[in-house]
C-alpha cells in the first residue's frame, strides 16, 4: 500500500488501523461522557426547580398582600 508517495508495511498499517480504533473508541467515550454530564445538569436543574416551589410552597404568604393583576 502506498500513501503520500511511501510504500507502507505490514507494522504501518497494523499501527494505522489501531490508531484509528483508539480514536473511536476516544470518541465513543467522549460522547458519553458529555450525554452523562448533560444529563446530570438537567437532573439538578429539576431537583432545584422542585426545592424552589416547596420552599415557595411553605413560607406563609401575608393575607394583606395583593396577589395578581387585579389588585
Amino acid at each position: 500500500m502506498t500513501l503520500f508517495g511511501r510504500t507502507l508495511g505490514a507494522e504501518e498499517i497494523a499501527s494505522l488501523v489501531f490508531m484509528s480504533m483508539t480514536l473511536v473508541l476516544w470518541l465513543f467515550a467522549f460522547r458519553g461522557e458529555r450525554r452523562w454530564a448533560r444529563w446530570f445538569n438537567h437532573r439538578e436543574a429539576e431537583r432545584k426547580a422542585l426545592r424552589e416551589a416547596a420552599e415557595k410552597a411553605e413560607t406563609p404568604r401575608d393575607p394583606e398582600t395583593p396577589r395578581g393583576p387585579w389588585s
